[in-house]
């Protein structure tokens, strides 16, 4: 019995765009290849999730659906994983040529960005202060801070120490601001939670204008000026005193004391 017999409407023709179409094949997806690029991602997003103290080489293949012995084609180790995370934030990053003239705002700028580029990942500057920057792809950004330095003028002596000076504030003052972004996250929300760095600034400035003016005068003066909840601000005088400092070391400048050895 047909089906038009049996009540049942018989399937149209196949159109003339249907006939025309291939035949639906299944198409397996292509996998991307691993690459250590690909690694190196993977890592950011551990350490941006984790923080450094969860990453690993586990929580990395995991995150790129692979296997930890495929890992090791591509780094030699957890710390080789590391220094590339290191590297890549250069990546982008030109040194201008040494302006002699302008060499205290080129490290500004400098400064600046470097801070930019460490806040951009939780924990970069625990890493950063792990890994001297003297490896092949590194050098180049050395040679042109110091070059900086020596165009300005500087004595060899305290140009050979700015660069590691300048670089040591920064990583400092950038692990300060993770650690109490980590500490607000930690907390957040829970009823016996610590203030947040603005609300904590307002105690300490209302804390130290409370001390007895007899022993602690200096305290009280500067309660408003020590802590402040900018931290724009605070990276911005820090790095002035250290470039005040630095100058003082010109030909003709006010530096205190005999010269360092070695000029």
């Amino acid at each position: 019995m047909s089906d038009a017999a049996a009540g049942t409407p018989a399937p149209p023709p196949p159109s003339p765009w249907e006939r025309e179409r291939p035949a639906r094949t299944h198409v397996t997806p292509v996998r991307t290849p691993l690459s250590r690029e690909r690694v190196v991602e993977a890592a950011f997003t551990v350490l941006d999730r984790h923080g450094l103290d969860g990453l690993s080489m586990r929580q990395v293949a995991a995150e790129l659906g692979v296997a930890v012995s495929a890992l090791y084609a591509h780094v030699s180790s957890k710390d080789d994983l590391l220094e590339l995370m290191y590297t890549r934030l250069f990546a982008g990053y030109a040194m201008p040529a040494p302006d002699p003239e302008n060499w205290q705002e080129q490290l500004r700028d400098f400064a600046r960005a470097w801070r930019r580029r460490l806040l951009s990942h939780r924990d970069m500057a625990r890493i950063a202060m792990a890994h001297v920057p003297f490896t092949a792809e590194l050098l180049p950004h050395v040679e042109a801070l110091l070059a900086i330095f020596r165009t300005a003028g500087l004595p060899d002596r305290i140009a050979a120490e700015a660069g590691d000076l300048i670089s040591t504030y920064i990583d400092g003052f950038v692990l300060e601001e993770g650690m109490w972004q980590d500490r607000a996250a930690q907390h957040g929300g829970a009823s016996l939670a610590r203030p947040d760095w603005r609300e904590m600034t307002g105690e300490m400035q209302n804390y130290f204008a409370s001390l007895p003016a007899q022993d602690f005068p200096n305290l009280r003066a500067l309660s408003s000026l020590m802590v402040t909840d900018s931290s724009d601000e605070r990276f911005d005088i820090g790095l002035e005193i250290i470039l005040r400092g630095l100058a003082s070391y010109l030909p003709g400048g006010p530096a205190n004391g005999p010269a360092p050895e070695g000029d």
